[in-house]
């Protein structure tokens, strides 16, 4: 028994054992951004923004939002965004918030399933024939936290965009 523990332990990668100490949680890698507005006009500054892009609302309440959109980089593969938006607020004023985000790419493969068809003869057997009719399904091969940087800062550029100006707000 100690044995195929051992052997377990030396099979596994050691990039499955250690992701979580790449985990940095150092300050310029950082999901979220502080706006000059409240709650409800940052979570709806990020609904447009997402909107404005194609993605199509999953779920949305007062301070949270979901959207996903889909990608077709190649013929036989679908890649899939799934962005959250969280807007807290700053202090007791209600007139600052933070929107904290993460979105996820999922990348799914095409998986092409023959088909065969068996007929059943009680004094023959069973006698199996291949079709050449296929099934195909997408099947999840990957799914990643898209890292802070580029990605998020032309995000939070549209946010801010999508604010009201600091006179509209009176």
């Amino acid at each position: 028994m100690l044995l195929l523990g051992v052997l377990a332990a030396c099979t596994s990668s050691p990039d499955r054992a250690t992701v979580y100490q790449r985990e940095g949680f150092a300050a310029d890698e950082t999901f979220s951004r502080l706006f000059d507005a409240g709650v409800e006009e940052t979570c709806e500054a990020a609904r447009r923004a997402l909107l404005s892009q194609g993605y199509r609302m999953t779920a949305q309440v007062h301070d949270f939002l979901s959207a996903t959109k889909s990608f077709q980089p190649e013929g036989e593969v679908h890649v899939q965004i799934v962005f959250n938006v969280v807007c807290a607020p700053v202090g007791t004023g209600g007139k600052l918030a933070t929107a904290y985000v993460s979105a996820v790419q999922d990348r799914y493969a095409l998986k092409k399933n023959p088909s065969s068809a068996s007929v059943g003869v009680a004094a023959l057997g069973t006698l199996s024939i291949p079709l050449s009719a296929t099934e195909d399904s997408l099947v999840k091969v990957a799914s990643e936290t898209i890292p802070a940087g580029p990605f998020y800062d032309r995000f939070f550029v549209l946010m801010q965009h999508n604010l009201p100006a600091p006179e509209d707000m009176r």
